[in-house]
């Protein structure tokens, strides 16, 4: 045998109970002998070590009916082999019923028979106590995953509240302007941003960002793009630094700064600038889609415009774009997400649904959110940020 085991014996007469431990000692089992049932019994309920019961299948105080109520409630699963004096059939088809892992007959000519029937048994519970034990060991696990996956909730809940923070107020109105937003994260935290902030007297800034993956690392870009955009509004201040004015310049420093983050994350974007007392825009496109939607009298149209997504490549080429706005007028940025969500299946048909849903629906970003449905999306497959320019007479 590989390693000694416990054995229960329990029979009402003592020489044969004696003789019976003497035996299965001999075979490399220490026995623990029991000459009452209900002393078993009681041994038992304390849940002890053992790896087999021999019992006496006509144990005096032993009922089948008892037994077999009360051995199963106590779920040791110690398998038993039962010892008779008689070879009855009915005997035995009704311990092994009962759940008997092997039957006996006196006398015990046939050792290793028996010897072979107790290393069965005690290889049997060993394989139940490593059961057992992965058991416990995974429960422990799950139960360590469990308090780490709250604590990490319970962070990214709390780095959900900071990066809402840092979202810009909405709406934000400037005479005729009107400047607003909407965030639908996939999950606690996003890695689509956008951010609009007056420059001066007459100026608005406004970018729209959508970071790939999802989660801290790409929240946390988000983060050094808000910053790097406040540093250059103060900048203007600070050290006559314009580079505000220039989505081009803009666009090319969020490209070292992500770069030099080195966390392998790039990010499409939109940056413009609007002159309010000319009623004109500045904007330059970093391979985002979809290109923004500018709405008007004329109808809707993409402002097209080409460039690399910044975090790529140190030599990325942006070009700028400048238009006159029309006197009233909705523009509209969305992030990628938004594509996720509309009918149909392919990209063009998805940009030729979404530009008729703002030729149709041309009132009010309200409106354009209730048709596009997002003010229906509690969960979405991607993070969806969309920011709205209006003006009216």
């Amino acid at each position: 045998m590989d390693a000694p085991g416990t054995a229960l014996v329990v029979d009402h007469d003592k020489s044969r109970v004696l003789a019976l431990a003497e035996l299965v000692k001999g075979l490399g089992f220490e026995p623990v002998i029991h000459t009452t049932a209900l002393g078993a019994r009681e041994f038992l309920h304390s849940r002890p070590e053992l790896d087999v019961i021999l019992c006496e299948f006509d144990m005096e105080g032993l009922t089948w009916d008892a037994t077999r109520r009360s051995v199963p409630e106590l779920d040791h699963q110690i398998p038993i082999v039962l010892i008779s004096d008689e070879a009855c059939a009915e005997s035995m088809m009704r311990a092994l019923r009962w759940g008997a892992s092997d039957f006996f007959v006196r006398p015990l000519d046939d050792i290793e028979a028996l010897e072979r029937s107790l290393e069965r048994c005690r290889r049997q519970r060993q394989v139940r106590r490593e059961l057992e034990r992965s058991r416990k060991r995974l429960e422990a696990a799950n139960t360590e995953l469990r308090g780490t996956i709250k604590v990490l909730e319970q962070d990214q809940q709390a780095g959900r509240q900071v990066q809402m923070r840092m979202l810009p107020s909405t709406p934000m109105v400037l005479d005729d302007y009107v400047f607003s937003h909407t965030v639908i994260p996939s999950l606690y935290l996003s890695g689509d941003f956008t951010d609009y902030f007056t420059v001066g007297d007459r100026h608005v800034t406004f970018l729209m960002a959508d970071v790939s993956g999802h989660g801290s690392s790409s929240a946390f870009a988000t983060v050094l793009l808000k910053n790097l955009f406040a540093r250059k509004r103060s900048d203007l201040l600070r050290k006559n630094d314009d580079a505000i004015y220039s989505p081009v310049a803009m666009l090319k420093q969020a490209n070292l700064e992500l770069m030099d983050l080195e966390v392998g994350k790039f990010a499409t974007m939109v940056v413009g600038v609007v002159d309010t007392q000319e009623n004109t825009l500045r904007y330059s496109v970093a391979g985002h889609l979809p290109q923004p939607v500018l709405v008007s009298q004329e109808g809707a149209r993409y402002l097209r415009g080409e460039g690399s997504a910044v975090g790529i490549m140190a030599d990325a080429h942006y070009e700028e774009h400048f238009i006159d706005l029309p006197d009233s007028f909705m523009l509209a940025l969305f992030s990628d997400g938004i594509l996720e969500i509309l009918p149909p299946k392919n990209l063009i048909e998805k940009e030729n649904y979404f530009i008729r849903v703002f030729e149709e629906t041309a009132d009010s970003p309200e409106e354009l959110v209730t048709r596009l449905g997002l003010d229906r999306v509690e969960t979405a497959p991607d993070d969806i940020a969309a920011l709205f320019i209006s003006k009216r007479d």
